[in-house]
């Protein structure tokens, strides 16, 4: 009895521990990241030739890479995660990029929390909203399929009921990118990359779990189906370099109309194989990495591409980054060099 006790003494003393770490994280996260109360919020007015765009899911892989396309092409940008799959470490790499007042703003926040989203709207001026903020793992959507309906369609309702409600009528959302394709790459020059936590290295993209074979942190990828009717037995996808994707989304942005709606699937056209892809991870990494052949996940379909004729039809957008090993290639460069992520 008594050693129940104590333990539960303990665990309380780890519980409030817990909770003064978090707390005082979010206070940091507010005193960078926020603007300064005591000089004219930028972020809470319009402002003639400047469109402030919410970037929710901003601190993730493909969020933070458009914020950084977004602030290069002169938008102002308020990022809102709950770093749940996010990284705060890529917004101190694009306050770094853009430290001028007004440019960036982080907000921690839950999208799932109707309370505080409205705050965030009544306290910001926003004139569009990119909407990332979702989880996107097919094997662990399998497992929890409730927790995906909250997170993708519950949260995605609270962002529109706070658009509405504050007369934002811009929005570029984007779907999983589960639909069609698989995202690699990253930014050319260096400054992002992907970094998901290593819990969820299982479920992540095969991209992340081909540099953590060649890195020799997984002692080699796990191909999952080779009874598929395709050329080769493997899934068939389409593989997006990140910089298309974002572009693609810049550029539904600046053809919104009012009252009008695209919808276009973004994508190279073409559709690889696993082995395909496995075959330029080994040459892009220079490391013969070793492949275990299993059975098929639940949830995977044989072969999956896009059409995107008519994104280059109506917005003139065409994938440029199409080479599947320089994409790797340019991705296994941040990784070596941040081996920690951020």
């Amino acid at each position: 009895m008594d050693f129940l006790d104590s333990r539960r003494k303990s665990n309380a003393g780890k519980v409030i521990a817990v909770a003064f770490f978090i707390a005082g994280c979010v206070v940091m996260l507010k005193q960078m990241y926020s603007p300064s109360y005591t000089t004219p919020n930028l972020f809470s007015q319009h402002e003639l030739g400047v469109t402030h765009v919410l970037v929710t899911g901003g601190a993730g892989y493909i969020g933070s890479h458009a914020a950084l396309r977004l602030l290069k092409d002169s938008y102002r940008v308020t990022i809102v995660d709950n770093l749940s799959r996010g990284n705060l470490g890529a917004v101190k790499v694009l306050h770094e990029q853009f430290p001028e007042p007004g440019r960036l703003q982080f907000i921690y926040a839950d999208l799932g929390d109707a309370k505080a989203v409205n705050k965030i709207f009544a306290e910001n001026t926003f004139d569009a909203v990119m909407h990332f903020a979702a989880v996107a793992y097919v094997g662990e959507s399998t497992m929890e399929p409730l927790r995906y309906y909250h997170n993708i369609t519950s949260n995605t309702l609270v962002v529109l009921e706070a658009m509405a409600a504050h007369n934002v009528k811009t929005l570029i959302y984007s779907s999983t990118c589960a639909t069609y394709f698989n995202v690699i790459g990253s930014d050319p020059e260096g400054r992002l990359g992907e970094a998901p936590r290593p819990e969820l290295r299982e479920h992540g993209r095969i991209s992340g779990a081909c540099f953590d074979a060649a890195r020799g942190i997984i002692p080699g990828l796990k191909v999952k189906g080779t009874d598929y009717k395709t050329a080769d037995g493997t899934c068939v996808r389409d593989y997006i370099d990140v910089t298309d994707l974002v572009d693609a989304h810049v550029k539904a942005l600046a053809h919104a109309k009012p009252r009008k709606v695209g919808i276009y699937n973004v994508g190279t056209g073409k559709g690889r194989s696993v082995k395909e892809f496995v075959d330029a991870c080994k040459k892009a990494t220079g490391v013969e990495i070793k492949v275990e052949y299993l059975d098929r996940r639940p949830g995977d379909y044989a072969e999956v591409f896009s059409d995107p004729s008519k994104i280059k039809q109506d917005l003139n957008w065409t994938a440029q980054y199409t080479d599947l090993q320089e994409s790797l290639k340019i991705a296994w460069k941040w990784q070596k060099s941040h081996l920690n992520g951020y």
